[in-house]
């Protein structure tokens, strides 16, 4: 018998547990110029229970070919990257309504 979801009851290869907490977020993507004059893009509003911080900042420095890191629930990666994190987002399956860009 397969196994079943303790949140909604579907057996997990059918689980949408997790697709409805993606369309429920709301991210924020933004720029910011930090000490000396250093672009940075910021994406805040990623929930850390769902996902982990750590692996999709990973991916996204790979995807972007920069450095960064991930803390106190953003992901901070080195340049303007607001358009091409954006894209890998709804890429992961976030809606594209709920994901801003400044």
């Amino acid at each position: 018998m397969a196994d079943i979801c303790s949140i909604c009851g579907l057996p997990k290869d059918l689980c949408v547990c997790g697709e409805i907490g993606k369309e429920q977020q709301r991210i924020r993507i933004r720029f910011e110029t930090r000490k000396f004059g250093r672009p940075t893009t910021i994406v805040e509003g990623i929930d850390d229970k769902d996902t982990d911080l750590g692996s999709l900042a990973q991916k996204l420095k790979s995807f972007c070919a920069c450095g960064g890191t991930a803390k106190n629930g953003q992901i901070i990666l080195q340049g303007d990257h607001r358009e091409k994190v954006q894209q890998y987002l709804i890429r992961l399956g976030y809606p594209a309504e709920n994901i801003e860009v400044q």
